[in-house]
């Protein structure tokens, strides 16, 4: 198995799987900010009878929700406790996704080139080496096939707002969810896909309003970003 992993966010993930789906719990900004994500990655590349697949799923929030536009989805993560919570979630909710305990580097070997739409959401920042992850995404999708990340931005602005603020001050976040030095600024993850054979499509900023406690999508990319890339046409 590859070993492109931190056993310790596995760990700190595993420990509140149980929360997973609980949207007044330890996840409720992955439930808030889902919808946003999803419309958004559906506007660029329309999941409806699409094969994609999801890296770092987690509890399956994600994932569900591309199920639901219809979508063939395959969800893969490595923690077993994780993938328990959205086995049962899909049994509850009767949304069909294939979950799978596998690293993306060893997805890559089995399926290269087998996917429409990759996803990669909130999970660069965790891991050791991530543009290993960008490589394995560039490798799953398809000649012409869309792949799309989103992650934390390195500045003090981030740090502010994505540590002190979200876990320390709003307590958004249980404090620990984040390592400010693992976060990846835009031009280091384009240069990232660009070396893989992606090129990036757009670039696009969340943000949070904690007086109305709502989330949006701008052009403000200085703390949550996403990015939307297209491997070349062969």
């Amino acid at each position: 198995m590859n070993m492109n992993v931190d056993p310790s966010e596995v760990q700190k993930f595993s420990d509140l799987a149980h929360r997973w789906w609980d949207p007044n719990a330890e996840f409720r900004p992955l439930h808030e900010i889902n919808p946003l994500r999803l419309e958004w990655i559906n506007a660029r590349a329309p999941l409806a009878g699409k094969k994609v697949v999801d890296i770092g799923c987690g509890g399956g929030i994600l994932a569900e929700s591309m199920a639901k536009k219809g979508a063939i989805v395959t969800g893969i993560d490595l923690s077993e406790k994780a993938l328990k919570v959205a086995d049962l979630h899909g049994l509850e909710s009767s949304v069909q996704v294939h979950y799978e305990k596998i690293s993306a580097e060893d997805l890559a070997i089995r399926e290269n080139g087998q996917f429409d739409i990759v996803t990669c959401m909130e999970m660069l920042e965790h891991v050791p080496n991530p543009a290993s992850i960008v490589r394995a995404c560039a490798t799953l999708v398809k000649p012409g096939g869309k792949v799309f990340f989103s992650t934390l931005n390195r500045n003090p602005k981030a740090y502010l707002f994505a540590i002190l603020g979200a876990e320390y001050m709003l307590r958004l976040l249980p404090k620990g969810t984040h390592d400010y030095a693992k976060f990846i600024t835009p031009a280091e993850l384009s240069q990232f896909a660009r070396n893989v054979g992606l090129t990036v499509d757009s670039l696009k900023g969340m943000t949070y309003n904690p007086i109305t406690r709502i989330y949006s999508l701008n052009q403000d990319i200085s703390v949550n970003y996403m990015v939307a890339c297209t491997r070349a046409a062969e």
